[in-house]
């Protein structure tokens, strides 16, 4: 497709988005169904409220970090549509990314602006942008990670990580495979491009281990090579990023940040409007109240399947966050539309 550059794509995907912000504005006017997303006007509530110095968590149903409200401030103050542009904004960031991740992994350029018009003119993400959710900011930052990773950048990848697990907790099932790819006889930080040369057949770690005779040296060569001081920054970096953010809003809003954002997610059941593959038992049984753990056995399954997808294909970085995340929906307790 040599008429067609990633400049142009992206414009042209700018242009649609605008279209569809405004049509959303008049819709919304004119129609009694409206086009906005209802995660919407809780972010739109939830701003106003900490622009007026009080809690986001005073809007019920809003259980989202605080910065998602903060980022949407102006909201109130320069017009209600300010929060769909950003998330419109980081939409095209994540063609853009998918064009730089192709890159890097050496795919052919005409395959790179197909998979890039894919996702820039797929109904279903520009319709999420427009209407007003924010995943598109989850999904920007988790490319982004990826490409810190693959070019190297091990501290830009740790707090950007750090901060998309404290903005959507989600994000944490990325942890086991990113510190599995930080194998020093892999990933060397500042050099580039990393990751990109990785398949699933790559056996140096298990060569270099099987090479020893003495059971003794092997479980301590293993033990070294897993708290290697790539992962040990990782990990710093990241938790503190997470715990500082953390630690922020639960001095600002007490015990009820930390119960919507984070823990209510752990133990959420949905009766409607859910396509989970655990709906059924959940409808039937939701007048009877749920014991704790019965909520996180459901987690079980999921666990298991992301485990063995991890360790089947870590080594093929972003292929392994594509899959774990279609496993993570399929699986989840909760599945709306937007997911599925």
């Amino acid at each position: 497709m040599p008429s067609i550059n990633l400049r142009s794509l992206l414009l042209f995907s700018a242009i649609l988005r605008l279209l569809l912000i405004l049509y959303g504005e008049w819709q919304d006017t004119h129609m009694e169904v409206r086009y906005t997303d209802v995660d919407y006007l809780v972010f739109s509530d939830a701003a106003s409220l900490m622009a007026s110095g009080k809690s986001p968590y005073k809007r019920t149903t809003y259980r989202y970090s605080p910065l998602i409200a903060f980022l949407l401030i102006p909201n109130s103050m320069i017009h209600r549509s300010w929060g769909k542009f950003l998330f419109s904004a980081s939409d095209l960031l994540v063609g853009l990314f998918i064009h730089n991740i192709l890159m890097l992994r050496k795919v052919p350029e005409n395959l790179c602006t197909y998979s890039v018009m894919v996702w820039l003119f797929n109904p279903f993400t520009f319709t999420i942008g427009t209407r007003g959710n924010c995943e598109p900011i989850v999904c920007a930052m988790v490319l982004w990670i990826i490409m810190c990773l693959m070019n190297g950048s091990l501290l830009q990848a740790a707090f950007w990580y750090g901060l998309v697990v404290h903005l959507r907790i989600y994000p944490i099932i990325y942890a086991l495979p990113i510190i599995l790819v930080l194998d020093p006889f892999h990933f060397r930080s500042h050099k580039k491009p990393a990751l990109t040369e990785w398949s699933s057949s790559n056996g140096r770690s298990a060569q270099i281990l099987s090479s020893k005779n003495t059971g003794a040296y092997n479980l301590w060569v293993v033990l070294t090579s897993m708290f290697t001081k790539e992962r040990l920054m990782f990990g710093l970096i990241s938790g503190a990023v997470f715990f500082i953010c953390t630690g922020i809003f639960f001095y600002l809003y007490g015990w009820e940040f930390l119960h919507e954002a984070l823990l209510y997610h752990l133990t959420r059941t949905d009766p409607r409007h859910n396509f989970s593959i655990y709906f059924y038992h959940i409808y039937l049984h939701y007048e009877h109240e749920f014991s704790v753990v019965e909520k996180l056995i459901s987690f079980l399954p999921q666990f298991i399947v992301q485990l063995a997808l991890v360790f089947r294909f870590a080594q093929d970085l972003p292929f392994c966050f594509f899959v774990q995340t279609v496993a993570f929906v399929a699986f989840n307790k909760l599945s709306g539309a937007m997911y599925t």
